[in-house]
This record gives structure tokens, sequence and C-alpha cells, in this order.
């Protein structure tokens, strides 16, 4: 990487040079041209069928201006097509090697794919997009309308709080659905009364901020009672607020958050995730395309084939938001833990999978067996089983 690095800058610098001296001739020959222009007006003759020698000059100039412009951009392509070979030699990806065309045979597993994306139309607010694909995909709407008209609730709430900075509609919606809510565990309702607070007293506004206070923050006092107080001491530093303890009142990172925290909780009242669920596979599958990538070439250099089936002989890297559950992979057998077969810890505070301890002993549930990673000796009887 750092060669493509080097060679990057290289050319950028290359192209930054060349795009300099080509500006300068050109302005060098827009000023012959402008010279000989004028020499030409004043000095040739009605029906006069000899050029001056300023007309030679400007020949002479853009003759060699047209040649040092052609060299310079052959200078560049060169540079630009060796780069470029650079990068298809670094990244050399053949897809066709990490890909299965039967994964959508059949209309069943089509009209999958057609209803994944025209779902993500309606999650990412697209329902003019979302209109023409299921025009030109012929695909039935039943099912569509009530999800996009869910979904087109809380982009208007969102549009208010982006552009508007208006917290009504969101504080409506809190409100309507507070029982579920607070059955789910979450702090938008009190989030978003707070933030109104916050804006009536960046406002200037401290009298009114404490009316909707007083109004407001009694329903919330059994589990915000610090944060209510705290609020409510901060109207005394109204004037000079960026300057008083409660200055990190004044971060805009507020209204981000509060979009963040609303997006989740709606789509967690319907049972749903905060992201698309294609943008999410995607974006799995663009971490994991390297090391598929890898496995397959190592699988076809040995002749090797794998047919287990949902199950792949490597590690896939993930990111941390793609982490949806803890995960346990034995350390013996490399296999990940299931209900079936679940983790265990020894006396020893290591853990393996149930069916490593049974390896372990051949079978015999009372016979003493080694842990693998320290002396101490147990029996399965022994061991826990662990959840995560």
């Amino acid at each position: 990487m750092d060669s493509l690095v080097n060679d990057y800058q290289q050319l950028t610098k290359r192209q930054k040079r060349i795009r300099s001296e080509a500006t300068q001739s050109i302005d060098s020959l827009i000023s012959t041209l402008t010279a000989t222009k004028s020499a030409l007006q004043s000095q040739a003759t009605p029906g006069s069928h000899v050029l001056p020698k300023q007309a030679q000059l400007l020949s002479q100039s853009a003759k060699s201006t047209a040649a040092q412009l052609s060299e310079q951009n052959k200078e560049f392509y060169s540079a630009l097509g060796k780069f470029s070979k650079a990068l298809d030699k670094k990244f050399k990806l053949d897809l066709d090697t990490v890909w299965d065309p039967r994964a959508l045979d059949g209309p069943e597993r089509y009209g999958m794919l057609n209803q994944t994306i025209a779902n993500h139309f309606i999650r990412e607010g697209q329902f003019a997009v979302l209109d023409t694909f299921l025009d030109e995909s012929a695909m039935p709407r039943d099912g569509f309308d009530s999800f996009k008209e869910k979904f087109s609730e809380m982009f208007t709430i969102l549009e208010d709080l982006k552009a508007k900075r208006s917290l009504d509609s969101a504080i409506r919606w809190a409100v309507a659905h507070s029982s579920e809510l607070w059955r789910i565990g979450s702090h938008l309702e009190f989030s978003l009364c707070r933030l109104q607070f916050i804006t009536l007293l960046l406002d200037q506004k401290p009298a009114l901020a404490l009316d909707y206070a007083k109004a407001t923050f009694p329903k919330f006092t059994k589990g915000y009672m610090k944060e209510i107080q705290r609020l409510s001491c901060s109207v005394l530093f109204a004037k000079r607020l960026h300057n008083s303890p409660y200055a990190d009142l004044l971060d805009p990172n507020h209204w981000t958050v509060i979009q963040q925290q609303f997006t989740r909780d709606f789509c967690q009242l319907l049972g749903l995730s905060s992201e698309s669920p294609l943008y999410t596979a995607i974006s799995v599958g663009t971490c994991a395309l390297p090391a598929i990538i890898k496995m397959s070439s190592i699988v076809k250099e040995r002749a090797l084939e794998w047919t287990q089936q949902g199950e792949l002989p490597v590690e896939i890297p993930l990111l941390d938001q793609h982490r949806f559950h803890s995960i346990f992979v034995c350390p013996v057998s490399k296999e990940q833990a299931t209900p079936e077969n679940p983790p265990m810890m020894l006396q020893c505070g290591h853990v393996l999978t149930k069916e490593s301890l049974v390896r372990l002993t051949k079978g015999n549930l009372n016979a003493k067996f080694k842990c693998p990673y320290c002396p101490s000796e147990s029996t399965i009887s022994q061991a826990t089983r662990i959840h995560f």
C-alpha cells in the first residue's frame, strides 16, 4: 500500500506541474494571437496576400505550443496508465469465484430480492423511487402502502428535527407512544423534553424554560431527578451559559443524537432495526469480501472443495456496528457455540464447547482430563455451562 500511496502522490505532483506549464503555454499563445491580430489590423492593406512577420511568428508559436501540449498529455496519461495497472494488480478481484449464480434461482428467491429492495427504498424515504420500482417490476403493492405510511410519519418528524429544529411533532409522537417507549426502556420522551428546555434557555427565555419544566418534568422525577435538578439550576447561568458548569448544554451534537435516538426507537416499536437490512447485508458483505476471495483462491489452488452448508471455513471480520449479539468460538474445535453445543467453563476458568469436552474424555463423563491450556485437571461434571 505504501508504494501505491507514493505513486499517487507523484502522479498528483506531475498533474499539477503539467497543468501549470500548459496554462502558461496557452496564455503565451493567446498573448501572441492578440498582438498578431492588432498588427494585422494596423499594417495589412486591403487585398494584400502577404502575411506580416507577426503572422509567421504566430504560426510557429501555435505549432510549438500544440506540440508541447501533446507531449505533456502523453506524459501524464502514460503515468496515469501505469498507476491504473498498479491498482488493478494490487486490487485484482475476480468476483466470479466467490458468488453462486444459483443463489437467486427461482421466482420465490427473485421475488424475495425485489421485496428487500422495495423495503430498502421505504427505509431510506425514497418513496418516489419505490413507486417507479414497483411499477417496473410489476410487484403487487399489498403491504407496502401501510409500511410506507408508517415511515412517512417518521421522515416527516425527522425533517422537523433536522431542517426546522422543531421538537413539537417528535414530542407529540413520544407522548402518544409513552407506554410503549417505557416498556422497551427508552429515554426518548425525556430526552426530547430536555432538549426543548435547553432550546428555550438558549433563546434567552429562562422564564418560559422554567414554566415548561414545571409543566413537563414532574412525570419524570422517578428516574431523572438528578438531571432535572441540574437543568433547573442552569437557569441561573442563562446569560453566560458558555462560561458555566452547564456549558455542555450548548453542544450542537444534541440534535444529531436525538435524531438517531428517535429513528432507533421508532423502528424498534415496529420490531425493526434502525438500519435497512439491505444496507447492513451489503456492508457486511463488503467487509467479508477480501477474506472470502482469499479463501476461494486457496481452495482453488489446492484443488479442494468446501461442501459444508451454512458455514465458512474462515473467520469473517465485522465492524462493531455489525455485531448484534455475543458469540463464542471454541479455541479447540474452532467451531461457534450453539444451544446444542454450549460453552462450558472448567474449574480453572478456561472455556471450551461441550463437544470438545466429550472428545477430550472420549465419552467418559467421569474421566479426568487435562485442560488444553493449563495443567489443571477436571471432569465434565465439574464444568459449568455459561451464557453470553
